[in-house]
């Protein structure tokens, strides 16, 4: 337990969004958006203009803001920048892949999934050696 990071807090966090116009529209209309002083956004929109340089400094910069908790990505731009996604590895915020209109949920590409069959395989391999 001493080698865990210590967890951030404080009273309140965002979810950050990279994904398609559908997709954000909807989370904005549920009232995820976010627009602070500096007019910087709490969302990414990725059309056919958006280049994957683009993608990775908004999800760089998702991941190192102080006041965002989850960030939420589209599977199919996640795959985009997947050497970015699978090298992220820490608590806060939590990266989670979410499938689009256009492009379904594929459970063989997701990150954080196959880390956890990653994690449950070595526990019943440690759990058999007992």
């Amino acid at each position: 337990m001493a080698n865990r990071a210590p967890v951030r807090t404080s009273n309140s966090a965002l979810i950050a969004m990279i994904a398609d116009e559908d997709t954000i529209t909807g989370f904005l209309l549920a009232g995820v958006g976010n627009v602070d002083l500096r007019r910087k956004t709490n969302y990414l929109i990725v059309d056919s203009k958006t280049t994957v340089k683009q993608i990775e400094d908004a999800f760089k910069e998702f991941t190192t803001r102080e006041d965002i908790a989850i960030v939420l990505i589209s599977q199919y731009v996640a795959n985009m920048i997947r050497f970015l996604v699978d090298s992220y590895n820490k608590p806060i915020p939590a990266i989670l892949e979410i499938p689009s209109k256009d492009h379904p949920y594929d459970p063989a590409h997701d990150s954080v999934l196959s880390r956890v069959k990653y994690l449950f395989s070595a526990e019943s391999v440690a759990g058999d050696r007992r």
